[in-house]
């Protein structure tokens, strides 16, 4: 493990005060229309669909594959930021987005439906090693890396630990990752993290009971009304995570899906950026992670910046999304170090 001092150190714009407004502050004024996608459709082994949005560059550029968050999409404002960052620097980029979460591009409010009764999670990293080797038997000497944030970075880092020295990304960054998803889905039960936790379930409980009504033989072991009464992640995850994808309970899926158990295991030279005053997970679960981590995995913390905020810069017209520049900047410098 290495703690790599945050160059230049993130100055929370005086603008935007406090986590809660740096954690809100993209979806409050940021435009979903940073930059146009291609989509791909891909068919998974188990007959279900992927959907893939890459936006284009030079022929034979390195390639940056993104993670989007918790409800989120090619469209969240921190994959189209990071997508026109990948662009601006020469390099293509490709998002994944995770089964129940594309949506149409002509109407990114609506989300399509998948094709088969499950939903994505936290540890679901088949599909991101399937999209992988894709992108790599496409254009074998392509560099290919990758960034993941919030949800998207337990998935990137848990696969890296998994793939370990073999892993054929060859450098990954992420932005403020619960590390420890128990510990995360318990300090959102606590003050406001239940207001964000009431944000969420809304949609999740929306998704979890469409599949029961459309795939009604293979949710049959799902219980509506248990999926209704939902108010936290603990008891979505008993309801629905756990039971549709195969773990024992929402405790076997936080102990072997959170990202804190992997990071031991990474071989590639990985970045990961968190702040102490995340409202979406206790910065106990951070320091764990960086007492757990191997020697390939670099932190940047730092005491400000919300959850996947960082919002800096000296005029409110002119914001400056520093961990978003700092993750691509330090796969640009891996890159020129090969």
């Amino acid at each position: 493990m290495n703690m790599a001092p945050a160059s230049p150190p993130f100055v929370p714009a005086w603008w935007v005060p406090g986590a809660h407004l740096q954690s809100a502050w993209a979806r409050l004024v940021r435009s979903r229309r940073l930059i146009t996608f291609q989509r791909e459709a891909l068919t998974t082994p188990d007959g279900d669909e992927l959907m893939l949005d890459h936006a284009a560059g030079p022929p034979g550029a390195p390639r940056v594959l993104l993670l989007h968050g918790l409800e989120g999409s090619a469209h969240s404002l921190h994959t189209q930021g990071l997508a026109l960052l990948a662009r601006q620097a020469g390099w293509r980029s490709t998002v994944l987005n995770f089964r129940s979460c594309a949506r149409d591009p002509a109407d990114i409010k609506r989300r399509l439906r998948n094709r088969r009764p499950r939903l994505y999670h936290a540890g679901e990293t088949g599909d991101l090693d399937l999209v992988v080797r894709l992108l790599l038997a496409r254009e074998p000497g392509v560099p290919l890396y990758a960034i993941g944030f919030s949800l998207g970075g337990n998935v990137l880092l848990k696969w890296l630990g998994e793939a370990g020295a073999s892993s054929p990304v060859r450098a990954a960054a992420t932005i403020s990752v619960p590390y420890d998803l128990g510990a995360a889905a318990r300090h959102l039960e606590r003050r406001v993290g239940r207001i964000y936790a009431r944000h969420f379930m809304t949609r999740l409980k929306t998704k979890s009971l469409d599949l029961l009504a459309r795939f009604p033989a293979e949710t049959a072991h799902l219980d509506a009304a248990r999926i209704q009464a939902v108010r936290t992640f603990g008891q979505f995850d008993d309801a629905v995570t756990a039971p549709l994808h195969g773990f024992a309970s929402a405790e076997d899926y936080y102990a072997r899906c959170s990202a804190v158990r992997y990071l031991p295991r990474i071989a590639v030279p990985t970045l990961c950026v968190s702040s102490d005053d995340d409202p979406f997970f206790p910065a106990q679960a951070v320091a764990e992670a960086v007492a757990a981590a191997s020697p390939s995995v670099t932190f940047a913390l730092s005491p400000k910046g919300g959850h996947v905020g960082f919002v800096a810069g000296r005029m409110p017209f002119r914001p400056v999304y520093w961990a978003e520049e700092l993750v691509t900047n330090w796969l640009a410098d891996r890159h020129r170090a090969l």
